[in-house]
């Protein structure tokens, strides 16, 4: 029986991008020059800081402007990546200033990916109302925004209009208040346990007692002295 030795050469296509020589830098400005002519009045900021491209877009105009990344050519971002809230409470007066946070306490942040043009977005939305919150839901533009907009309503309590099954997701059902906002006590405010006697689960007052540690750390004698 004859043996043959055959070597099959597998050639893997590399996708470019059609404006692959152009510099990300290069690429970043015409971005944002197209950001700021197709969104206009929508836009309260656009920033580029460590290479990364963020626009800060107001409450009332986020739907629009997210249809429009979506469906226009020049942008096409049709994939939400993440979307999280965030609480600025105890950012500081001079960061909020410079990223024209406006005395906003309440924020989203939504990365978007256009897979088509290799584009990168991240956009920022500050809530109107510090003590409730509420910004227009894009589950309808980006489904997958779903159960990120139920995350950060379970943990910062941001309320997210015209979202189809907003509830909890995280914290449990019977759970008061929400435990990434920066006033929450790291300890919380209940503890549950068992109940041999009642046979079920019950909830009650916290029983840690709030204390600073201090490393007991234990030193040979002459630790770190020069030996003559």
């Amino acid at each position: 029986m004859a043996l043959f030795s055959c070597k099959i050469k597998l050639t893997v296509p590399i996708l470019l991008h059609a404006n692959s020589s152009m510099s990300t830098s290069t690429q970043q400005e015409n971005l944002a020059g197209a950001l700021q002519n197709l969104l206009a009045d929508k836009l309260v900021s656009l920033q580029v800081e460590y290479g990364e491209l963020t626009i800060t877009v107001r409450a009332e105009g986020i739907l629009a402007a997210s249809e429009m990344l979506r469906d226009n050519p020049a942008l096409s971002f049709d994939t939400l990546i993440d979307l999280c809230g965030i609480d600025y409470l105890t950012y500081g007066e001079s960061l909020s200033a410079r990223h024209g946070l406006r005395d906003k306490r309440f924020a989203v942040i939504c990365h978007l990916l256009s897979v088509s043009l290799n584009h990168r977005l991240r956009i920022r939305v500050l809530a109107e109302n510090n003590e409730f919150p509420v910004i227009d839901s894009v589950t309808e533009i980006w489904p997958a925004a779903n159960w990120f907009e139920r995350e950060a309503f379970d943990l910062y309590g941001i309320v997210f209009s015209g979202h189809p099954d907003l509830r909890r997701i995280l914290t449990d059902y019977g759970f008061i208040g929400n435990p990434f906002r920066k006033d929450f006590p790291l300890t919380g405010y209940v503890e549950m346990r068992y109940d041999a006697e009642q046979k079920r689960v019950i909830y009650q007052p916290v029983s840690i007692e709030p204390r600073e540690i201090t490393p007991y750390v234990i030193r040979e004698e002459y630790y770190g002295d020069c030996e003559s």
